[in-house]
């Protein structure tokens, strides 16, 4: 099994949950950051002063798949969280050693 956490701009969230419940993805984690990327931020203009503007706000998507299902699942999430501008994400893939539900004590390996 892989974790997959994807990081992505705020307003692209809908389309890309959207076409990962569509696609039989439902279950993830989603989780307000900040970051920056190679940009190193940006500068705004606020009241008529010029600012700096050092981490952007992102969403981290982060779903738990089988093997199999990591190509699909991020042709996905790059499908649908591309807008060419810089600042899209990235995505990264984890190996999960174990899974354990609270509910029923079930443990996948």
């Amino acid at each position: 099994m892989k974790m997959v956490q994807a990081i992505i701009r705020p307003e692209r969230l809908d389309p890309v949950k959207k076409a990962l419940e569509e696609n039989g993805f439902i279950a993830m984690s989603i989780i307000d950051v900040k970051g920056r990327g190679e940009q190193k931020g940006i500068t705004l203009e606020y009241r008529g002063k010029k600012v700096e503007v050092d981490t952007l706000p992102k969403v981290k998507l982060e779903l738990v798949v089988k093997d199999e299902d990591v190509t699909r699942l991020i042709s996905i999430i790059k499908a649908n969280a591309r807008t060419g501008k810089f600042g899209d994400g990235k995505i990264f893939v984890l190996p999960v050693e174990m899974t354990a539900r609270v509910r029923t004590d079930e443990v996948w390996k």
